[in-house]
């Protein structure tokens, strides 16, 4: 027992704190994603970064603080996608499409958010309703440019780019109903890719639809 000691002296726990922060983090991703704020256990977050509870709460204070660092990383994460969004309608279509079905965690968050603003949950925070004033400008930005129609209002305009890119995998028995194909199915993701291109050209102004037809 005493060399058991010496020896836990001698090689001293290394601890990296940054690591176990992302530990967590990944864990509470993966947990709000499955089973929404409310559902979510913090006693299982800590299980599955390998941590206790009480490490958990010394890096984020309360499952209420650790959900809103998750949305907020992932604000931050998608406003830098956004930067490399295409400026092409039809390219933008299709990149936020693919991003929506490789980033699934984020798609479940904001329906798990969606119902709990039903029951009276969490409102959104200041730095991702200043991402979507953001991303609605960019749209007025480009549609000042000639780049998408400029006869419809812009914030109706991205919802509906999020709704057309986002959908399929938020509602994935829809798709199947519809389509006869999951969202996961590679046959899908090639079908509604040519749709969306398609599709892009009803957003474009006349001149812009005259060029790309063109090109074709």
């Amino acid at each position: 027992m005493a060399l058991a000691l010496l020896r836990a002296r001698s090689h001293p726990v290394v601890r990296h704190p940054a690591r176990t922060r992302e530990r967590i983090l990944a864990a509470a991703l993966r947990e709000f994603s499955d089973k929404g704020f409310a559902g979510a256990r913090v006693d299982r977050i800590a299980r599955r970064a390998r941590v206790n509870k009480r490490m958990l709460y010394h890096y984020f204070g309360n499952k209420e603080s650790l959900f809103r660092e998750i949305l907020a990383r992932k604000v931050r994460e998608r406003a830098q996608w956004a930067v490399t969004a295409p400026d092409d309608t039809a390219e933008s279509l299709v990149f936020w499409f693919d991003t929506a079905c490789r980033d699934r965690d984020w798609v479940r968050l904001m329906e798990w958010e969606a119902l709990g603003r039903a029951e009276g949950g969490m409102n959104g925070d200041a730095e991702r309703r200043a991402a979507f004033r953001k991303g609605v400008a960019q749209v007025r930005e480009r549609q000042g440019r000639g780049l998408l129609r400029a006869d419809v209002d812009p914030g109706h305009l991205l919802l509906a780019m999020v709704a057309l890119t986002t959908f399929p995998a938020a509602f994935p028995q829809f798709t199947q109903l519809l389509t006869g194909l999951r969202p996961t199915d590679r046959a899908f993701a090639t079908r509604h890719t040519a749709f969306l291109r398609r599709l892009a050209d009803g957003l474009r102004p006349v001149r812009q639809r005259q060029v790309a037809e063109t090109r074709r």
